[in-house]
């Protein structure tokens, strides 16, 4: 009843019989007489072929949720399997935003691939929803992020905090009557601003300014917002998207105001068209976790690169 279950998984993510086939790497009439012949097995449609994208019926949502159980079984006694014979090899998928994926991962998986050549990674790039989705699938292994995920689904391992500051086009002329504030890049790349000798800058200056926002599932959108209301209105925003590498860009090149976090900035250098202002630290300061999918076997690759972040936190200390 479940050979084949790859199948009926793969055409599920790609919502396409002829994607899907091509993924396989075989074709597509073979596809689809392997399912129907899951389905005569099953004695229920998996799949309503007349949605368009294709989507599964009731049973096919049950079917899956086994599957994947089946899957993630076998995957992780195959793991098990490697480890017990002590091969130190395997793989290890990595996934993060833009963000974490340009600037933080990089500099630890260089690390990492020194100390374990035989392990092979997989560095995976996508938004907070996305990521989640394919963590609780097992499409990927660990991911950072900045979100606080639910405790009874997933296992979190603390990385590093961040803040956000507010980043606005020098040529507007809110700045100029907001000099005092305005942040030093220094201050910025060492850490200073957080010091109380810098002042949060008030937000209602912004009120009339027009924002360039991440979308509603986005930490720094809640956060964002919450400024906003804080002083008293509602940003007007220009738009929303999935990155804040994207939003920060627009902004740098002069298109409204966003909400950044330090690590972008001190990784990227303070740009020269924007001023910065501090925000109060009660709404702009979060922490970066790494996650795992609870209750999963840690495989060596996995363990070792849990080892790898504590040794990092431990050494900023």
């Amino acid at each position: 009843m479940f050979s084949g279950k790859e199948y009926i998984y793969e055409v599920n993510k790609e919502k396409s019989f002829s994607k899907a086939a091509k993924k396989l790497y075989i074709s597509q009439p073979s596809l689809s007489t392997s399912i129907k012949r899951i389905e005569q097995k099953i004695g229920c449609p998996i799949f309503d072929r007349g949605s368009h994208p294709i989507e599964l019926t009731d049973c096919g949502r049950k079917y899956l949720q086994a599957a994947e159980e089946i899957m993630e079984i076998e995957r992780n006694f195959t793991q098990y399997l490697s480890d017990l014979q002590q091969l130190k090899t395997g793989t290890l998928s990595v996934g993060g935003s833009n963000l974490y994926s340009s600037y933080v991962l990089p500099p630890l998986i260089t690390k990492y691939t020194k100390a374990y050549p035989q392990i092979t990674i997989h560095l995976l790039e996508d938004n907070s929803a996305q990521l989640r989705n394919q963590l609780l699938s097992g499409d990927v292994d660990i991911i950072i992020d900045n979100i606080s995920y639910d405790d009874t689904i997933f296992e979190k391992y603390s990385y590093k905090p961040e803040h956000l500051i507010l980043a606005v086009p020098k040529h507007l002329s809110v700045n100029d009557k907001l000099q005092k504030y305005q942040l030093p890049s220094d201050s910025m790349m060492s850490g200073d601003f957080l010091k109380d000798s810098y002042s949060p800058v008030p937000m209602e200056s912004f009120s009339q300014e027009s924002f360039i926002m991440l979308k509603q599932e986005n930490d720094t959108y809640t956060k964002g917002m919450e400024l906003c209301r804080l002083a008293g209105f509602a940003p007007r925003i220009l738009m929303q998207l999935d990155q804040q590498v994207t939003a920060y860009n627009i902004t740098c090149s002069g298109m409204g105001i966003c909400f950044v976090g330090d690590t972008l900035i001190r990784s990227t250098y303070p740009h020269p068209n924007i001023n910065y202002y501090k925000l109060p630290a009660a709404q702009s300061s979060r922490n970066t976790y790494f996650y795992l999918k609870a209750n999963r076997y840690v495989t060596y690759a996995i363990s070792e690169f849990l080892k790898l972040i504590q040794s990092e936190v431990s050494n900023r200390h």
